[in-house]
């Protein structure tokens, strides 16, 4: 039988933890997120297919436009990524950190350009029919750093360019790390590694249902300026 690391090693290690590390979770905008929805919704507003483009530019701007509102409101400017292979955006994050502190609020705004899923508009000549087919491109796409008093560090990334697919990230670790601490259990990280749990059995068995709880307030609290305001 095969001996696990666990057993193995078990007079060195000063626990075993099973947990969520890093947590990425995505968002579509209904009916955008596919291409016959996005189809039906232009029918629906009197809008032709191949005017598609002209619709997209602008939503595009009014979230450019809300992305500016929002830094100046925070007293933030936008840092523009030019050459995204030499820059790391955690770390400009935590040099930040260092000097804001982790307090809760908006930490940081980063705009690139960045590949994204999109609609091409298409004419079937064998049907007659118009609609739009899905395609990719690039567009302006933003992420909205915050530091929030559960999960820690977060951001949202919001592309420019229809159909506006979002994601949002936050450590689980960190905020496992906060539920502990609220809770008097002693913990110790170094990066985003636990060294040390009072009580490693308190902390995997944490119910998950605190997390998502916590998730859900955290996407609630947002601005809507940020990623929240469907277009009308």
């Amino acid at each position: 039988m095969d001996e696990l690391l666990t057993e193995r090693y078990a007079n060195q290690l000063d626990g075993v933890l099973s947990c969520y590390d890093r947590i990425v979770i995505t968002g579509s905008l209904m009916p955008f997120c596919y291409a016959q929805g996005m189809t039906k919704y232009l029918y629906q507003q009197g809008i032709r297919i191949f005017d598609y483009p002209r619709f997209a530019e602008s939503l595009r701007e009014r979230i450019q436009e809300n992305a500016k509102a929002l830094a100046e409101a925070n007293g933030l400017k936008i840092e523009f990524i030019r050459k995204q292979k030499d820059f790391r955006k955690e770390n400009r994050v935590q040099q930040i950190l260092k000097e804001r502190g982790d307090h809760p609020g908006l930490v940081h705004i980063f705009g690139a350009m960045e590949a994204c899923p999109s609609y091409r508009p298409w004419h079937d000549k064998a049907t007659g029919k118009t609609y739009l087919k899905p395609d990719s491109g690039k567009c302006i796409t933003y992420y909205f750093y915050f530091s929030d008093e559960q999960l820690g560090l977060c951001y949202v990334r919001v592309p420019t360019w229809s159909p506006f697919r979002l994601q949002f990230y936050f450590n689980a670790h960190h905020w496992l790390a906060n539920q502990l601490k609220a809770r008097g259990i002693a913990c110790q990280m170094v990066d985003n590694a636990f060294v040390h749990i009072a009580d490693y059995a308190a902390a995997t068995n944490w119910p998950t249902s605190s997390m998502l709880n916590s998730c859900t307030g955290v996407w609630m609290s947002l601005p809507d300026n940020t990623a929240r305001s469907p277009p009308s």
